[in-house]
């Protein structure tokens, strides 16, 4: 009779940063049987912004790791159409991913802090530790050691740094890099009026010449309402407009219903704005018992729609990647962050290309290639081609390796 097998030692990860990439990771981590612990520099772990939308993959993926996921959002049909309402292409889905996701094939609209309030509750207690300040990180074969500002340290079998685009635990890692300027800004609020007369259901992504205008269908704590952006061109460097609901008005006036009555009705304190960057391709996430994810490693732009759910698969993955692994081996911690890091870099990649492409093209073509560029994109199949049709296969794709 063969000797029961012995469990794998409980080993030590530290995530540093409290976002969607690090509860993410934390709550994979817990269930793969390791202690972990998110060090937040803030008082709360909390959503930088309002806006949002998920596709399938991290919807699945926040099923799996334990985060409540009922009622959560509000489904849409994802469309491209111009600024006179002419539909350019409509996001095709798969009717396998409908009968289990819904409308839309399972991409919602919803505000940014019910997920966050979704993912703390489902965090363990003690994970999470606020006003955590780390000045200085540290490895060796053995361990991982976080110097904090207060004088004190924590040593770690793994660190996870999901601390975002001006990640300390990347300059760390690979030294600093310069942020990709897009060269764009995006104005952004929510409402819950209930007689704007709009459609339901939708996601409509809206271009004229130089400015896009768009809106979705939200969800929020079971309320029903919209969420909306405008986005143009603009020096990174300017002041932000010094009053932003008027600047939305402005731009958003030439769109068709319901987004200027939309934006008409969001109260000045609903409104945000952020400035588009990135950091570009880094071609290697881990070294030693280190690794990144969510925006530290793939700084996205909004243009993905992406950026949260890459950072929740992240976090997912990490997880699973550590479970049954030994962290007192070096060499078994490596191979096991490269494990996680090697499928990811394609997909991410892939996405933050697209999203910094997709920004150039409809906010900083030449002006005299714009007529050209909405003639093809009105009067031919081009669009639809290349972005309604190939998203089935691109999600199931990911959903495929989303599984326990």
């Amino acid at each position: 009779m063969s000797a029961p097998s012995t469990p794998p030692r409980r080993g030590r990860v530290a995530v540093l940063g409290g976002g969607p990439a690090g509860m993410a990771t934390a709550l994979s981590v817990h269930q793969a049987g390791h202690e972990v612990v998110i060090f937040e520099r803030y008082r709360e772990a909390r959503p930088a912004g309002n806006v949002l939308n998920l596709w399938p993959p991290p919807l699945k993926a926040l099923g799996l790791i334990g985060v409540d996921t009922t009622d959560l959002g509000a489904p849409c049909v994802s469309q491209f159409r111009n600024d006179k309402g002419r539909v350019r292409a409509t996001i095709k889905s798969d009717p396998e991913i409908e009968k289990r996701y819904g409308r839309g094939g399972g991409f919602i609209g919803l505000l940014r802090p019910e997920l966050y309030e979704r993912m703390l509750a489902a965090l363990p207690p003690g994970v999470l530790r606020t006003n955590q300040t780390v000045e200085r990180i540290e490895q060796d074969d053995r361990a991982v050691m976080l110097h904090f500002a207060d004088g004190t340290s924590y040593e770690a079998d793994v660190l996870v740094g999901a601390d975002g685009i001006d990640s300390l635990v990347r300059r760390t890692l690979w030294g600093d890099s310069p942020k990709r300027e897009h060269r764009l800004h995006a104005i952004a609020g929510y409402t819950f009026a209930e007689d704007i007369g709009g459609d339901t259901g939708f996601c409509v992504i809206g271009h004229g010449r130089e400015v896009q205008g768009s809106w979705t269908s939200i969800r929020y704590k079971g309320r029903d309402g919209y969420q909306w952006w405008v986005l143009e061109a603009c020096d990174p460097d300017a002041p932000p407009p010094p009053d932003l609901l008027a600047r939305a008005k402005q731009l958003g006036r030439t769109f068709p219903h319901p987004l200027p009555q939309l934006i008409e009705r969001t109260e000045a304190q609903q409104v945000q704005r952020w400035v588009l960057r990135d950091r570009g391709f880094l071609p290697q996430w881990s070294k030693g018992r280190i690794t990144l994810a969510g925006d530290a490693a793939h700084a996205t732009s909004p243009y993905a729609a992406y950026g949260a759910g890459m950072a929740i698969e992240d976090g997912y993955f990490i997880g699973r990647r550590l479970r049954g692994v030994d962290l007192t081996d070096a060499d078994a911690v490596q191979r096991a962050l490269q494990a996680y890091e090697e499928p990811r870099k394609p997909h991410t990649a892939f996405q933050v290309k697209m999203a910094y492409r997709n920004g150039q093209m409809f906010h900083h073509a030449p002006r005299l290639l714009r007529p050209v560029r909405d003639f093809l994109f009105d009067r031919t199949p081009f669009l639809q081609k290349v972005v309604g049709d190939t998203n089935p296969a691109e999600i199931n794709k990911q959903l495929a390796l989303i599984t326990d």
